[in-house]
């Protein structure tokens, strides 16, 4: 049912329920509990307990991941639930079944159902002098109840941030799956690789299955550490399972994974990037795991149509041509070298500007830095959030990297993006091949991109 169909009303409850969300605690702050989430789902009778889940964690790829693992459950006929974040244009992104965003009428119901436990649990941590319910404490539960209520034959669950302390771990998980991990979050999941791979690794299970992609030797051994500690079974790429070989194809790549069952081969994947691939294999392992331990063989027809399928939203997404405008979410440098590596080996433009925006808690020279040698012109801006970094000092970083020459201040995005346009143009009409714009930096500068160079793509509300 669409917006339009749901009446006034629905909309009005809609739009007080996001801007009470706005209120609570930001989910960009973690504390050192599960108490209140845990005594939210205890109120509400376990919802998390109807359904067997794949909890997924790690620095980067964690969306691209889930969304795979969640494509392939679908073709094999499963009814899943699929909860990540954070979101580009509607919090309703968050929460999916079926393949489905949750419509504007059932979030509603559904919170309207939940809403009373979770006054129950902010009164009682507010009478014992802490803070109520954070925002994303409050978006796990009614993912967590949403997916009871459907019902769902799976969850494919992201973790927001860390692992240990994250809201979604009071999942008893059949599966755990760690992409790979960098620097992020420092302030709050600690300043070494070793340090934050204590906090993803948080997630794994006693006598669990742990599915992990390649990693740093330092998070290796942490995860190791804690996978021996509670007797959980380690799967890990370049051991039990590989990208064996990749080669580029119109609109994506073509793969070859050999998966926990044997090989599969002539995977068509319509994403970019060598970064992708390995989620691909990882996603694939992830599947097999939960489907008897890894044990049984899928159906490679099934893997084929599940691949050429999959779609990643802001993950060096074209959404416009003449000249080609590109998204991507990345917003550490971990992250920013698998795009500007894919951006490089996946398309061939004269030149490219790149509009950029990032938070104040990120290292955005390290970002920057990853795109020095693939931009010829940054065109620095801001989002629209408290965290965004004021556009003069994404310029002044920016500078500082690349030079003056090649950076110019904008700071209104959709500003911005009409001059990265016109300067695409410009570079298009005067060289020999087509120039193009990338727009990278944080989660919510590409968002906000999106329905600004997409304004029919759907209902954002």
């Amino acid at each position: 049912m669409s917006i339009d169909e749901t009446g006034p009303s629905a909309v009005e409850r809609f739009v007080q329920i996001q801007e009470s969300l706005t209120l609570r605690w930001p989910e960009d702050r973690i504390e050192p509990t599960l108490e209140r989430v845990a005594r939210a789902v205890e109120l509400l009778a376990d919802p998390q307990q109807a359904y067997p889940t794949i909890h997924v964690a790690g620095t980067n790829a964690k969306t691209s991941t889930v969304r795979l693992i969640d494509q392939l459950a679908l073709t094999a006929g499963l009814r899943t639930g699929r909860f990540t974040s954070p979101h580009l244009e509607t919090v309703r992104e968050r929460i999916c079944f079926a393949g489905e965003i949750i419509s504007p009428e059932r979030f509603v119901e559904n919170f309207d159902d939940i809403e009373p436990y979770l006054e129950m649990v902010d009164a009682e941590s507010i009478g014992r002098g802490g803070p109520a319910m954070s925002t994303f404490e409050v978006l796990t539960v009614l993912a967590l109840a949403t997916f009871a209520e459907a019902p769902v034959d799976a969850a494919v669950i992201e973790v927001g941030m860390g692992g240990t302390w994250d809201a979604t771990n009071v999942v008893e998980s059949a599966v755990c799956v760690i992409t790979p991990i960098g620097l992020d979050h420092s302030e709050y999941l600690g300043s070494t690789l070793e340090e934050i791979a204590g906090e993803k690794a948080g997630i794994i299970k006693a006598d669990g299955l742990v599915v992990v992609a390649e990693q740093d030797p330092v998070v290796a051994e942490v995860i190791a550490a804690r996978a021996a500690e509670v007797g959980a079974r380690l799967i890990l790429e370049g051991r039990d399972f590989e990208l064996v070989d990749r080669q580029l194809a119109v609109g994506g790549q073509l793969l070859t994974i050999r998966g926990l069952g044997g090989i599969y081969d002539e995977l068509w994947l319509p994403l970019h990037g060598e970064h992708q691939a390995h989620n691909a294999a990882v996603a694939l392992a992830a599947f097999e795991s939960f489907l008897g331990g890894g044990q049984q063989r899928l159906d490679v027809a099934l893997v084929r149509e599940a691949f050429a399928q999959a779609t990643a939203p802001g993950r060096l997404e074209i959404v416009r041509r003449s000249p080609t405008v590109l998204l991507d979410a990345a917003h550490n440098p971990h992250g920013a070298r698998a795009t500007a590596e894919a951006l490089r080996e996946s398309f061939d433009f004269g030149s490219v500007i790149a509009v950029v925006g990032a938070m104040v808690d990120k290292d955005v020279s390290g970002v920057l830095a990853e795109f020095a040698d693939q931009v010829d012109v940054i065109v620095a801006t801001t989002a629209n959030d408290p965290r965004a970094m004021p556009a003069a000092e994404v310029g002044e970083l920016a500078s500082q990297i690349v030079g003056s020459d090649r950076v110019v201040v904008v700071p209104v995005l959709a500003d911005a993006l009409e001059v990265a346009v016109t300067l695409a143009d410009d570079a298009t009409n005067e060289g020999t091949t087509a120039a193009a714009v990338l727009v990278v930096g944080s989660v919510a500068l590409v968002g906000q991109a999106r329905t600004l160079l997409q304004p029919s793509s759907g209902d954002l509300t």
